[in-house]
């Protein structure tokens, strides 16, 4: 019985190294990218309702973001805050100015690519009043609201008209009651660096777009050499096509799973 124990001592431990040994070997499968929705100017986190059950059906997990639309270093810090939450790497994804706020925050490490969907991507030192001359003013510009502070919203009319007419009427409804107005001021705040510098970025481009020109979303798209799919939609392509914009930000995460 003496030499039986450290017999069983020495088989246990021989069992429990090779356990180790393998468990380093095989490790556990490395977590997918997390995905960051920024939502745009008139717009809010539930923009992206009919896109995040398609992703994460796909095992992707997912967080969509509230910026408060105060300011370009307010909706980055925002931004911030979100990446600083997640572990692993990162696929950021901006619709509209959330184009401008994914440029501004997405040189953090964690950042491995950029989505932009009908969106801004602006140079450095750019701001989207900078980039918007010598391009046609889009039509849905004539149906923002300014109040005294300088905040705009998007009007009923608007939303039905330019911003996503191919919503259904419940849809563009619910798009006006939960907006969110922003601060004009920030449309003249240049980004300080690009985070689509030195990093793959897609580009989800809206070909019937009254919000954000498709010309000058084809500019931005080839400016910042993006893998470009083109939407046979309006700027509120999240809600009309989300299928296809989903597809778009999938094959960015496996791009760079």
């Amino acid at each position: 019985m003496k030499k039986l124990v450290p017999t069983v001592a020495l088989t246990a431990l021989a069992l429990t190294a090779s356990t180790a040994a393998l468990a380093q070997t095989t490790g556990a499968a490395p977590a997918k990218p997390t995905v960051i929705l920024i939502h745009g100017a008139f717009g809010d986190p539930e923009s992206w309702d009919k896109v995040i059950p398609l992703l994460q059906k796909q095992g992707v997990p997912v967080v969509s973001v509230s910026i408060p639309l105060t300011s370009l270093a307010d909706d980055a810090s925002a931004t911030q805050r979100a990446i600083d939450r997640v572990a692993g790497p990162v696929v950021l994804v901006g619709h509209s100015w959330g184009g401008t706020v994914i440029t501004e925050a997405g040189n953090d490490p964690k950042v491995r690519a950029l989505v932009y969907v009908a969106a801004f991507a602006n140079r450095p030192g750019e701001s989207v009043a900078d980039m918007s001359k010598g391009f046609p003013q889009a039509l849905g510009l004539s149906a923002l609201e300014v109040d005294g502070q300088g905040y705009a919203r998007m009007s009923d009319t608007g939303f039905a008209k330019f911003f996503a007419p191919g919503a259904t009427q419940a849809e563009r409804g619910l798009m006006s009651a939960v907006q969110g107005p922003i601060n004009t001021a920030s449309f003249g705040q240049p980004v300080t660096h690009a985070g689509w510098q030195g990093k793959p970025s897609w580009f989800a481009l809206t070909t019937h777009d009254q919000m954000i020109v498709p010309a000058m979303q084809e500019a931005m798209a080839k400016q910042i050499g993006a893998h470009v799919t083109r939407i046979a939609g309006d700027h509120g392509a999240m809600v009309s096509h989300p299928t296809e914009v989903a597809d778009v930000i999938l094959a960015a995460e496996a791009a760079v799973d």
